[in-house]
């Protein structure tokens, strides 16, 4: 089979990673790719992952069977919709169930239909009334613009000035574009915070490993939100009993309210979760796999990850169960000074074969350049080096030995990935 994965980031490249170790993989591509798929993958950085047309051209050139997009945004804008009219399988939902990312308002909207549990929100189009309502509501309280804003659309407000602030940001100044032409406003809900991903084809679904993500970018979760600086799976947070809870609560009736309207959800399927008394709570929902938690999550799966996604595609799911590893796995997001403001491109980065020659570590290139052999920096998040142990303390010390091997000028990472962990042991 010839596969063509779309995206260039980390969470690409362990798609590309695992895929690349499938029995049935005849060809890998990637478009646009980075430094680290290259080296696993056929890549073309000359396409969009947007530009629909010239993938279709690019699909009938190569012989294409299938299509794993990475990111949300092709998915939201009907990748699945144009490409499965001309015959070419999509892994991922269309258009219309992706708008449970590609609009709040829509999934707080499709939550409540499906009596899914979620902090009590409201939806403004106009900012004098969203402003009204905090002015009423008070503060701590969370603004949430509508659209796609990569990640950065959330706002967590403990006064009413910042809440203000943001709704101008967003409504007035317009700093993600036509994303932020509704607010979603809700209540700020107080707990552990934790990554829940299945895959799903439309009626049965299969947890995927659990995992944690860590969204600041300092250390003891400070500073401000950014895509993810780390994340280890599994977590403890989620025993068996929070797992029903969230299967029977969240996952299924979000699933049968989609097919209900005509629009079986097929493909992963993210909810961001709140655990208040372990009790979930959905903060939000992905139509895809997280980033950074796909590169502590997919290291660990036993299956032949092709086999899985054909047999997704074509209703099997039922009869697949999903094969975890016994062995804990982190990842580190290393990145570039400044981000996930202004960041430099073009650093030199150093040590990569020493880092990857410890045994059980992976490195995940997320905005890498690959020139003349050597890599350079590409992006805010550059790596994510991840480790399997035979537990999460001993996963931890082996990550952080090999981040220590990697060099490159104003790299930035956290150093306390994972240790979360240690407060959830303490309390059982």
């Amino acid at each position: 089979m010839k596969v063509l994965v779309i995206g260039g980031g980390g969470r690409e490249h362990t798609i590309c990673y695992v895929i690349s170790k499938s029995v049935g993989l005849e060809k890998l591509f990637c478009i646009p790719g980075n430094g680290g798929i290259s080296e696993i993958a056929q890549i073309n950085e000359n396409i969009s992952p947007n530009d629909f047309e010239k993938i279709l051209q690019f699909c009938k050139e190569n012989e294409i069977d299938l299509i794993i997009p990475g990111p949300e945004e092709p998915l939201v804008k009907g990748l699945k919709d144009f490409l499965e009219k001309e015959g070419i399988k999509v892994f991922g939902p269309d258009s219309k169930s992706a708008l449970i990312e590609g609009s709040k308002s829509f999934a707080k909207e499709t939550m409540a239909k499906a009596g899914i549990p979620t902090p009590k929100f409201e939806v403004f189009d106009d900012p004098n009334k969203a402003k009204n309502y905090v002015e009423k509501k008070g503060a701590p309280i969370v603004i949430k613009a509508d659209g796609l804003c990569a990640g950065k659309g959330v706002f967590v407000c403990e006064k009413k000035e910042e809440a203000i602030n943001a709704i101008e940001k967003i409504m007035e100044e317009k700093i993600f574009g036509e994303a932020g032409n509704k607010v979603v406003i809700e209540e700020k809900l107080i707990g552990e915070e934790a990554s829940y991903i299945v895959i799903t084809d439309g009626y049965n679904f299969r947890a995927l490993p659990t995992s944690q993500d860590h969204k600041r970018l300092l250390d003891n979760d400070e500073g401000p939100n950014t895509g993810g600086m780390g994340a280890y799976s599994p977590t403890p947070l989620i025993d068996n009993k929070l797992k029903e809870k969230i299967e029977t609560k969240v996952i299924a009736p979000l699933l049968r309210t989609l097919e209900k309207e005509g629009h079986p959800y097929i493909g992963f399927l993210y909810a961001g979760l709140m655990i208040v008394n372990k009790e979930p709570y959905v903060l939000e929902f992905n139509c895809r796999l997280g980033d950074p938690e796909a590169q502590a999550i997919l290291p660990r799966i036993e299956n032949d990850f092709l086999e899985l996604i054909e047999s997704t595609l074509e209703g099997n799911l039922d009869k697949i169960e999903i094969k975890e590893k016994d062995l804990p796995a982190i990842c580190v997001v290393m990145a570039s000074k400044g981000y996930p403001g202004k960041y430099e491109k073009g650093k030199k980065i150093e040590g990569l074969d020493k880092a990857s020659q410890i045994s059980n570590v992976i490195i995940f290139h997320a905005g890498t350049k690959k020139i003349n052999n050597e890599f350079y920096t590409n992006g805010g998040r550059v790596l994510g080096v991840t480790a399997l142990d035979k537990d999460i303390f001993s996963a931890i010390k082996r990550v952080y030995k090999a981040v220590s091997f990697i060099k490159f000028e104003g790299a930035h990472y956290r150093k306390d990935i994972g240790e979360r962990v240690f407060k959830y042991l303490s309390s059982f």
